[in-house]
């Protein structure tokens, strides 16, 4: 086996339009975007934020309404037997319900094991009507090629988040999400998210795959911009367009960022940290 080949999978990042409130129809081209990823090769899949039930909603009641439970939701069911039948790892947004509370959160689904999930740590704007704050942390997910941990969208923006998940031993951070623009956003720049995805994955040698959503919903646009970070920080798939659906698929040796974090004879981005001064 050659070095840097010891996990090299296919990996696929999602931008699609999902539409408010219409489950089953976003849940089915969920699946179709699915199998065109699996049919390029990929063995992990990451899909966008809330992207079976819509992202702006009008109420409490309509977010608890298109809400499921991880262990008994149809959507959950679904992704789990394409996993199960493909023999990949999806990672997707959906609006988590547990009694009566909702969580922002994502579904891990992994042939052969039980749904995972990880909740949003930080709430952008008016989801803050709706979610609670994640309470789970950062966990991490082991598969047949590599370690991953998730974060959701503004989590992003949290460069702590990065860190907890390269603590823990992840290779690889998958980020569904629903970006908006920012303020004073230079048009001649990678948008905000491109470039705190790499930072994030350059300063904790840790690929990134971020999947985005496009279109404009009840008002609110969105950047699309999905983009596959390699460990060193630079774009090994993407960033997509802005307003297209689109499947990037790249191949990476996930468990290289293992070997990476070490940037030269001296400095490894890890061990230099100085926690004592912090």
């Amino acid at each position: 086996m050659k070095t840097g080949e010891e996990s090299v999978i296919g990996a696929a990042c999602i931008q699609m339009e999902p539409k408010i409130g219409r489950k089953d129809e976003n849940v089915a081209r969920t699946v179709e975007l699915i199998g065109r990823a699996h049919a390029d090769g990929a063995r992990l899949v990451v899909l966008p934020e809330l992207c079976n039930s819509g992202y702006v909603f009008e109420s409490r009641e309509e977010a608890f309404a298109l809400a499921e439970t991880l262990e008994a939701g149809e959507t959950i069911r679904a992704w789990q037997a394409l996993s199960e039948r493909l023999g990949v790892v999806i990672v997707a947004g959906f609006a988590e319900r547990a009694g009566d509370r909702l969580y922002n959160a994502a579904a891990i689904l992994r042939p052969g094991h039980a749904p995972g999930r990880y909740r949003k740590l930080h709430l952008w704007g008016e989801e803050q009507l709706f979610f609670e704050p994640g309470n789970l942390g950062v966990p991490l997910f082991e598969t047949p090629f590599g370690r991953l941990a998730c974060a959701i969208c503004y989590d992003i923006w949290f460069p702590e988040v990065f860190r907890m998940a390269a603590l823990a031993g992840a290779d690889a951070l998958c980020v569904p999400t629903n970006w908006v623009p920012m303020p004073a956003q230079p048009a001649n720049l990678p948008v905000m998210a491109n470039t705190l995805a790499m930072a994030g994955a350059h300063s904790n040698g840790m690929f990134v795959l971020a999947a985005d959503r496009v279109g404009t919903e009840r008002g609110q646009p969105f950047l699309g911009n999905s983009l596959i970070v390699d460990h060193f920080g630079w774009p090994a798939a993407g960033p997509a367009g802005a307003h297209e659906e689109a499947v990037l698929v790249a191949r990476l040796n996930l468990v290289a960022a293992r070997r990476n974090r070490q940037l030269n004879s001296f400095n490894h981005v890890l061990r230099d940290r100085r926690p004592d001064v912090y």
